[in-house]
Order: C-alpha cells, then structure tokens, then sequence
C-alpha cells in the first residue's frame, strides 16, 4: 500500500494553502472554489479543506504527524524556507525537521533512511 491523499480541515484555507505551498514548496493540482485545495505530494495529493466553524482544532501540543520523504538538500533548503518565512523549527533531529501548521498540527520533513518496498 501507499498513501492516495491526505486530508486536513482547516480553520483558514488561504493560511494553510500559504503555509503548505511556502513551507514545503508544493503546487497546486485543483482548487475547488473556497472549499478546498488540492497540493502535489509527488504521487499522493494533500488535500486542505475549509472545516465549518464549529470543528475542533487539533489537540495543542499533540505529538501525532506527518512527516514528507525528503533528501537532505531538501530538508536543508526546507530550514532556510522556515526560516524566511518566520516559521520556528519546533524540534529536529539528525534527519527530521518539525514545525506546527496554522491549526497546530506537527508536520515535518525527513531524510531517515528507509528501506526499499518492493513490489508483492
């Protein structure tokens, strides 16, 4: 398996979409008027959706997240984008670099070595 599309609801679409296509640097592959966006993850789509006003945010301070597969040229060129941008480095490690999106979610990029899948 693999993953198809990641979908997070979020408080301010336009925030997220800034955030997302600043940030990671991915594109736009559809909009869907103001209710949605759609950003390339090179063989999976994130999907970033405007949640109605009476969803709850993600738990401050979870530890649950999503980190992007990145060489680590792009993790480097990664920490000088947050840092451009204003947005703080919440932890790294030799590998991963970890920052909260707009709603609070911990997102990140990593470099760690993992082993090949092969084919069933």
């Amino acid at each position: 398996m693999r993953v198809h599309h990641i979908a997070l609801r979020c408080s301010d679409l336009h925030r997220a979409e800034r955030f997302w296509r600043g940030v990671f640097g991915l594109a736009v592959l559809r909009r869907d008027g103001e209710r949605a966006v759609w950003l390339d993850l090179e063989g999976a789509t994130l999907m970033l959706e405007r949640a109605s006003p009476d969803e709850p945010l993600p738990a401050v301070g979870a530890m649950d997240f999503v980190a992007l597969a990145v060489t680590p040229a792009e993790r480097d060129a990664f920490t000088v984008r947050c840092a451009e941008q204003g947005v703080a480095l919440e932890h790294e490690t030799a590998h991963t670099r970890y920052v909260r999106d707009p709603d609070g979610r911990r997102v990140g990029v990593s470099s760690y070595p993992l082993p090949s899948l092969s084919a069933p």
